[in-house]
């Protein structure tokens, strides 16, 4: 067999995410705080960024000028460098990057809507992370756990925003102190359904949580232990002629001899009064918008970025100029350009992070409109998938935009993600189906069973699977105990006892 050597010419594609666009991608989920450090990490490292008086609108082309140079050569070439980082870095490719399909109209700014007047720039750069998914906390969070079992617990979307809104209430010992009547009225909710949406997360992990006071604690603790008896109430009821150390008024209170309550005393000792301490802590700081919706006089609503929560930077092009005709040699001249680089880059992507915000926030507001005017009765069922088609944008960008992104309304401060509503994937061509669907229809088999044909989460996966519901087994089981419903095995027993029981 002979060999021989030769020429092909071959054309294909290759996706290609470069440092920078990395860190467009990473931009887009970062919080106003973590946006902020971040800024004041590259106003250090770059020698060409400085912070930006209030009082000072960005330039025309995304890009500050301090102020106004005559023109020069440095500053011809000062362009190049800004024209050739644009158009290598420009974060419209964050959609084409994560679907190869989309094409260059995906990503387009609309300044439509919002106040952008006083829009302001600045923005992360190279680390050299190129983990874009590493935001996870080392300890999970009381808020963390209560919101992980909330999206599987309720089963409506707006009994979802009535527990969402309870959970940013609770304290870090896991108390609710605040009023059901206040939130109610400021929600547009009917006071006997926060009632109901309240009970049902009192039910939730670890016991005692969503108590508005001591006794309220002690009672959930010990209604889940079965012991919450008339004369256990009691007790609780007079719990300050315990911390009076009055056990002779606190036995005639009560209707008990003394043995029974040093019992009782002894049995709410075995209790945690802070259920919410035993979570790892976050640091507490006041929630600032991202975004504040205003009630305009026609009956509309103004969309508006808050500007106190976007950091500032400009580009110093005096001191560019003025330092590169003294560069000595090429190393110096190459750092220069890439610090120039850096800079413009960081100033157009927060602006394009600042446009895609208020995109998203938009259609927010244009499909919850129901919810602004007339309060949480009105919610719509949301996906990420209708505002993504909206607006013309990829998923996993309006994905990251809902990250932890806040937004001011009348009816108080909401972040953006909770407008949203999971789903489970149709096994055929149908649509997707929502968790709260598909949660509720394992409730409603698993009642439904009979003690001789008890289903296992296996069974349940092939049910859900001919009804077109594509699920794996790990998700059904974290879906049943999030329901506090106990696995086919204790069902078997526990539906075998009360049956024999009944027949005595």
């Amino acid at each position: 067999m002979a060999l021989s050597t030769k020429l092909e010419l071959r054309q294909g594609q290759q996706l290609v995410m470069t440092p920078q666009l990395q860190q467009a991608i990473r931009l887009l989920q970062l919080s106003n705080i973590e946006l902020n450090a971040f800024v004041e990490t590259e106003l250090e490292r770059n020698p060409l960024l400085e912070r930006g008086e209030d009082n000072d609108g960005p330039g025309p082309s995304g890009v500050d000028r301090p102020e106004p140079v005559a023109a020069t050569d440095a500053d011809a070439g000062l362009d190049l460098v800004a024209d050739a980082a644009r158009a290598s870095i420009d974060i419209d490719a964050d959609a084409q990057s994560l679907d190869p399909d989309s094409g260059p109209g995906d990503f387009r700014p609309d300044l439509s809507g919002g106040s952008w007047s006083s829009l302001k720039g600045g923005a992360p750069s190279g680390d050299g992370d190129t983990d874009l998914e590493d935001y996870a906390t080392s300890e999970t969070t009381l808020k963390d756990h209560l919101t992980g079992q909330l999206n599987l617990a309720l089963t409506s979307p707006v009994d979802r925003l009535i527990g969402t809104h309870l959970i940013d209430l609770v304290d870090e010992a896991g108390y609710l102190r605040a009023d059901i009547g206040e939130i109610a009225h400021k929600l547009g909710a009917d006071l006997p359904v926060m009632e109901r949406v309240l009970r049902a997360l009192q039910s939730f992990d670890p016991p005692g949580v969503f108590a508005r006071n001591l006794g309220e604690c002690l009672a959930i603790q010990l209604r889940e232990l079965g012991r919450l008896d008339p004369m256990m109430q009691a007790f609780l009821d007079n719990l300050p002629l315990l911390a009076q150390h009055n056990l002779p008024a606190l036995r005639r209170a009560v209707g008990c001899d003394a043995e029974d309550l040093a019992d009782m005393i002894a049995e709410v000792k075995r209790l945690n009064p802070k259920p919410g301490l035993g979570f790892g802590s976050e640091e507490t700081s006041a929630v600032v918008p991202d975004v504040v919706v205003k009630a305009a006089s026609d009956g509309s609503w103004i969309v508006e970025l808050n500007n106190d929560t976007l950091p500032r930077v400009l580009v110093n092009r005096v001191y560019y100029t003025r330092v590169s005709r003294t560069a000595r040699n090429d190393k110096d001249k190459e750092f220069l350009i890439d610090c120039l680089q850096t800079a413009n880059w960081l100033v157009k992507s927060l602006d394009q992070r600042a446009r895609t915000i208020l995109r998203v926030a938009e259609e927010i507001v244009r499909q919850q409109d129901g919810f602004l005017m007339h309060g949480v009765q009105h919610m719509r069922p949301l996906n990420l998938k209708t505002i993504a088609d909206a607006i013309k944008m990829h998923e996993s960008t309006v994905s990251r935009v809902t990250s932890n992104k806040y937004m001011a309304t009348p009816r108080g401060i909401f972040e953006l993600k909770y407008f949203f509503t999971s789903a489970i994937a149709s096994a055929g061509e149908g649509e997707a189906h929502s968790s709260e669907s598909v949660r509720h229809r394992i409730k409603t088999l698993i009642d439904a069973e009979r003690p001789a044909a008890i289903l296992s989460d296996d069974k349940l996966v092939e049910i859900l699977g001919k009804e077109g519901i594509d699920i794996a087994r790990r998700t059904v089981a974290k879906y049943r105990e999030a329901m506090r419903i106990p696995s086919s095995v204790q069902r078997r027993r526990e539906k075998r006892a009360f049956a024999s029981e009944a027949a005595e």
